[in-house]
């Protein structure tokens, strides 16, 4: 086995908590505008409900499951477990800083009028505390399913696990998130509610079929230089 460098490790860890922590606050900040999946027309529905309509939040958050997997492969369930703490962290701090941000009288110069911002930010606390209810929800069930699926196949079957995991991790995200909105009154029509569950679904299942080949190839570049074996994390 190649001599691991701890420092090395712990450094390329917080490069993958960056990435996570970047990924999911920035997911709640931009959840206001909604958006049809290209090249699907937003017309289509199914039995009265419209489907490939979705908040842009989508977009970075599937990011987040891609990363604790690799975390968790690769560091372990611990390390994973910690690096979720930080991002619940993180979204918290930034709900202060909203919240402080709200109250700050502006200026009559100000290039962005007061109201704009409002508009802009003022749902962003309640899209916060949605997000993070079913983040912690989501992100719990995720790892402790991925290291169950890990034991029992004795670390072979990467890909059963990840896609396993992620996929009703995700459903349960989804779905908890947004009845969440339609109850603090983020999504106004509760009749939208069943198209964005299945919209946003649809779209994770992809990302996670999509994001396997990537996480296949950092975990086997790992276990190749470090000569790990399926069971083995790195420590530091």
């Amino acid at each position: 086995m190649r001599k691991i460098n701890r420092s090395r490790h712990f450094r390329l860890y917080l490069l993958f908590t960056g990435l996570f922590i970047s990924s999911l606050v920035v997911s709640n900040l931009i959840i206001q505008k909604f958006f049809y999946w290209y090249p699907f027309p937003s017309e289509i529905n199914i039995a009265g409900v419209r489907l490939f309509e979705l908040s842009v939040g989508i977009l970075p958050y599937p990011i987040t499951f891609l990363v604790t997997d690799v975390v968790s492969e690769i560091y372990g369930k611990k390390k994973a477990s910690e690096m979720i703490l930080a991002g619940i962290f993180a979204s918290i701090f930034s709900l202060v800083i909203i919240f402080v941000s709200l109250e700050m009288p502006i200026l009559p110069e100000s290039p962005i009028s007061n109201e704009l911002f409002s508009k802009v930010f003022a749902a962003s606390p309640l899209a916060i505390v949605g997000s993070m209810t079913a983040y912690f929800l989501a992100q719990t069930l995720d790892i402790n399913l991925y290291h169950f699926l890990k034991r029992i196949t004795k670390g072979r079957y990467l890909w059963l696990r990840n896609n396993t995991s992620t996929i009703i991790s995700q459903f349960v995200d989804t779905s908890v998130i947004m009845v969440l909105f339609a109850a603090f009154g983020i999504l106004e029509d509760w009749s939208l509610v069943l198209g964005f569950i299945m919209s946003g679904f649809l779209f994770k299942v992809i990302v996670a079929i999509v994001d396997t080949p990537i996480i296949y190839l950092i975990v086997f570049s790992y276990r190749r230089r470090y000569s790990l074996g399926n069971q083995q994390i790195i420590e530091f």
